[in-house]
């Protein structure tokens, strides 16, 4: 492998190692501190008075959590590095592309929190109940548009696909070890149907399991592009 390819394989690994201790860091304190994921599911009344209550330091968290998602970028470029070579481009762009949109639908769906949804939060304090009502239905339909569709079913099936993809070629090339691409494709198959968790509750059992196979996924696919290696230079 050459030099190139190994500084490749490292700017991935960090980022995606990254991405994993940021995730698992914000998702904990969010859990502790917000009752995330489960509050998303309520009403404004009971959502909007406990962001705010959150402060200036949970405002931080959720503006933390919503830039987590860009770390795909860098790893998607060297991820595409990597696997490029003689191989052809298709499934390579494909996956590429596929993480770039993942992080870009999933951090606008989670930016909404330290913006738009705390701004409503502001309102919601000392706004009339006939103002409130105006309120709730921008607070659901952010929720819908930026939440649901955009952040949570396009990032994640996006997210996923590239997952598929990715580990697709590290079982091609043999960078990686086998079983390492088989757990790829284990954590993508979840992913793919655990999106579907706000149309049936059947898939919430997938649902609870991908929120552990994620971070998982990500810090094994991250050791292992941090311990490929280079060839030995000639001395």
């Amino acid at each position: 492998m050459s030099t190139s390819r190994r500084a490749a394989a490292r700017l991935a690994g960090f980022s995606l190692l990254a991405a994993a201790l940021g995730f698992l860091t914000v998702f904990t304190l969010l859990a502790l501190s917000f009752d995330y994921p489960d509050i998303l599911d309520r009403s404004a009344a009971e959502v909007l008075p406990r962001l705010l209550a959150l402060g200036p330091t949970g405002r931080a968290t959720w503006a933390v959590y919503a830039v987590v998602p860009l770390l795909l970028v860098p790893a998607a470029a060297g991820l595409a590095a990597l696997h490029g070579g003689e191989r052809p481009r298709v499934l390579v762009t494909f996956a590429a592309v596929s993480a770039v949109l993942a992080g870009l639908f999933m951090t606008l769906g989670l930016v909404r929190w330290p913006s738009m949804q705390w701004e409503l939060a502001r309102g919601w304090a000392t706004a009339s109940a006939d103002q409130r009502l105006v309120l709730g239905a921008v607070f659901d339909g952010l929720n819908t548009l930026l939440g649901r569709y955009l952040g949570e079913f396009l990032g994640e099936l996006m997210l996923n696909l590239s997952f598929l993809s990715f580990a697709t070629l590290a079982w091609q090339d043999r960078l990686l070890p086998r079983w390492v691409s088989g757990f790829g494709f284990v954590a993508a198959t979840a992913g793919l149907v655990a999106l579907w968790r706000n149309v049936t509750g059947v898939v919430a059992p997938v649902a609870d399991l991908n929120n552990a196979l994620l971070p998982l996924w990500l810090i094994v696919w991250s050791v292992a592009l941090l311990r490929v290696r280079a060839p030995a230079t000639p001395g």
